[in-house]
């Protein structure tokens, strides 16, 4: 009984900003792992609002074939799927431009992190449900917490493997609702023996790898601390108001060409300028080496790649041409009054150590009279 008041006291809630909203309102269910029940909620939450008046559809919902889901499904309106012709097969992607063309008051959109199917409008279905937004229709939607790209990493320390799909974490800033569902993980694996989750000959394999209750503990953890952090975080915005004057922390971080080290340095000094409510810089250091006449195109690639990651996870790109790397960081913490600085791991090896052990007190030295910290993320 109580779960189902509460319920209904968010649905009241999220009633109430449709109805004073002129941008769409926007609404995600986030779960640590799948068959939580996100997609259940969410077509839940569409019935009550369907009884309120509101006008809803749904864009996509993806049924994975649970029974309980499907028969929740009957009943609410469904935008038909948009067929498209790819590499001589038929596939089914949301359609876009039938949701504009209705503009319902509210669109039901599963599988955020989605990568649309290739000659879409947009890349990614987040950047759909921004459009939908943009267009003021609302929007709730769901997503699991290894989707998330600054949690990228932490993910992968986790389960032991690395998830494609990812929406960046400014999506999840623009929601004005943010929603855990949880289960135990004594629950979550019943559902999943039960057949309710996978079918029943997919059950074991899943046991045996992603649905390990360790696993399952640590991304629960996980997805409990990033809603916690984002209801505070709104809370915080639409409650405190900011003093002029206020000392503002400011994120540096210095990456490389390397292929994977430099993503792991932009997603943790994401996180961390997320947690102060700040900005973050990305400093790449072009030296005569790393001129584009001299590095393979492989390497560029790496350095593209790095750009469009900073970018996307909020970050303001700073790109140099000089032949002394530590005079340049120097130059940009003066210019962009940094506040901490963040690298990964320096490789010395016993000779450099010795040749330019001077250099690196001297830098340090800078970092100290300039107050700035030093945050060096291990390898």
């Amino acid at each position: 009984m109580k779960d189902r008041n509460d319920r209904e006291e968010n649905a009241k809630h999220f009633l109430q900003l449709i109805r004073r909203s002129q941008r769409g309102v926007f609404k995600v269910y986030i779960g640590m792992i799948a068959g939580v029940g996100k997609t259940y909620r969410m077509l839940q939450e569409a019935h009550e609002m369907l009884d309120n008046g509101i006008n809803v559809q749904i864009g996509y919902v993806e049924t994975h074939g649970r029974v309980a889901t499907e028969e929740l499904l009957a009943g609410l309106p469904v935008i038909p799927r948009k067929k498209i012709y790819y590499k001589g097969k038929e596939l089914e992607e949301m359609d876009l431009d039938a949701i504009l063309l209705l503009r319902p008051e509210l669109v039901v959109v599963d599988e955020l992190a989605h990568t649309n199917v290739e000659g879409s409008r947009h890349e990614k279905r987040w950047q759909d449900v921004m459009e939908l937004l943009e267009a003021g229709i609302n929007v709730i939607t769901a997503v699991n917490i290894q989707h998330i790209e600054s949690l990228n990493e932490e993910v992968k320390g986790i389960a032991g493997i690395e998830v494609n799909e990812r929406i960046p974490d400014k999506v999840l800033e623009e929601a004005d609702e943010v929603v855990n569902i949880d289960l135990t993980a004594e629950e979550l694996i019943n559902r999943l023996k039960a057949g309710k989750i996978y079918r029943k000959e997919k059950v074991q394999t899943a046991l045996n790898h992603f649905f390990k209750t360790e696993n399952i503990l640590q991304l629960r953890e996980l997805a409990l601390k990033e809603v916690a952090f984002r209801v505070e975080r709104k809370v915080e915005n639409e409650l405190v108001t900011v003093e002029k004057g206020v000392h503002r922390e400011r994120f540096l971080v210095c990456i490389s060409s390397n292929e994977k080290t430099p993503r792991r340095l932009i997603r943790r000094t994401a996180r961390l300028a997320t947690r102060y409510d700040t900005d973050f810089l990305v400093l790449y250091v072009q030296t005569p080496a790393e001129h584009p006449d001299r590095i393979p195109l492989a390497t560029q690639r790496h350095l593209l790649n790095h750009f469009k990651l900073a970018a996307e996870l909020g970050g303001e790109l700073i790109q140099r041409a000089s032949p002394d790397v530590i005079d340049t960081i120097q130059a940009v913490c003066k210019e962009r009054q940094v506040t901490t600085l963040c690298i990964g791991q320096p490789a010395f090896t016993y000779v450099s150590t010795l040749i330019h052990l001077k250099r690196y007190r001297s830098f340090l030295r800078f970092l100290s009279e300039e107050n700035i910290k030093l945050i060096i993320f291990p390898q």
